[in-house]
């Protein structure tokens, strides 16, 4: 007879564990973070999303961050892919091969300098033109971060066409190294996380491309004498935030609902007020640093815009490839992005 009991306890045990939403049943992610571990990403953005999405599966998910990255930065979507981790940022211009879409908001001169404006039109644009872009893995946030400047590390700043083409200048691969190359400036482009061995050992003599985060990030302030502004910012960055397709299944309907209504807020907002945040904090020691700050030559930025041309020409023509309508999703984003930057 107690064996009897014994086998059907066990048996009911066992049937509740399998129930979806059942308080046993449990999905636990592994969150991965290629920035370094005390980056905000790593220390207030993740960590914010994971404590969101316990407290609304009310335990049924639950993740943990690695001390340091599984994967270097290029590999963050493959590795998810793969199932090294469940879910992970990717920088989308290192994904330009894979996704198009994701890249509206990265095309020169389309931004403004709000963050959290930025990243609200982009998703916007993302789920109006291309929502299953992302098809391999589920998709479940997208930011766009505060834009960077042209600086100079000598006290001549840049603010004419002749001042830009007279410099040896680092920038970031991609299209900002192509712009810089095509208007006659000496170029070298590495990854920012190698910004500062090309910039504090004296290679280049100016460097474009980095924000507040970035020059306090990669340790180039010291560096740095000048920064030219330009009126509407010449590049963008764009970042994606995904799970794993099979980890996904595994959570119920109801929690990935729930998961889905707050990852943009606690995830994309979260992210790019961050930026915008830490880049204003830096950019209010400018001053005590010594850094000058001037506007540029119109000449100068009509010059660039002109060399950004071909950038957004090579896109558009991608993303016809790619079966989305480029030109609609381009000014969409552009005529959202203003609007709620006012």
């Amino acid at each position: 007879m107690k064996l009897h009991v014994a086998a059907i306890t066990l048996a009911i045990a066992m049937t509740v564990s399998s129930l979806p939403g059942s308080a046993i049943a449990k999905t636990r992610l592994i969150v991965n973070c290629f920035w370094p571990p005390q980056h905000f990403v790593c220390t207030k953005v993740l960590p914010g999303w994971i404590e969101e999405v316990e407290r609304v599966t009310e335990g049924r998910v639950t993740a943990n961050i690695p001390p340091k990255s599984v994967s270097p930065p290029p590999e963050q979507l493959a590795s998810v892919e793969k199932g090294l981790v469940d879910a992970a940022v990717q920088f989308n211009g290192l994904i330009g091969n894979r996704v198009t879409g994701a890249l509206t908001a990265m095309q020169p001169f389309s931004g403004t300098r709000n963050s959290i404006a930025m990243t609200e039109a982009a998703w916007e644009t993302n789920k109006k033109f291309y929502p299953d872009e992302f098809d391999t893995v589920e998709l479940l946030a997208q930011w766009v971060i505060t834009p960077g400047d042209i600086y100079s590390g000598t006290d001549t700043p840049i603010i004419t066409l002749e001042d830009f083409q007279s410099r040896k200048m680092w920038a970031l691969p991609g299209p900002l190294a192509n712009i810089a190359k095509d208007l006659g400036a000496g170029v070298v482009a590495t990854p920012a996380v190698r910004s500062n061995e090309v910039i504090a050992n004296g290679v280049v003599d100016s460097h474009m491309g980095l924000n507040g985060d970035g020059l306090k990030a990669f340790q180039v302030l010291p560096y740095t004498k000048s920064v030219t502004r330009v009126s509407r910012p010449v590049y963008t960055t764009t970042f994606s935030f995904f799970v794993n397709a099979d980890k996904w299944a595994e959570i119920s309907p109801e929690d990935q609902e729930a998961i889905r209504a707050l990852s943009q807020e606690s995830v994309g907002k979260v992210a790019a007020g961050l930026w915008d945040s830490v880049s204003e904090e830096v950019q209010a020691t400018f001053d005590d640093q010594g850094i000058l700050e001037h506007r540029i030559d119109p000449a100068l930025e009509a010059a660039l815009v002109k060399a950004a041309e071909p950038i957004t020409e090579a896109w558009l023509a991608k993303a016809s490839e790619a079966g989305i309508d480029g030109p609609a999703a381009l000014a969409h984003y552009r005529k959202r992005a203003a609007e709620l930057s006012e």
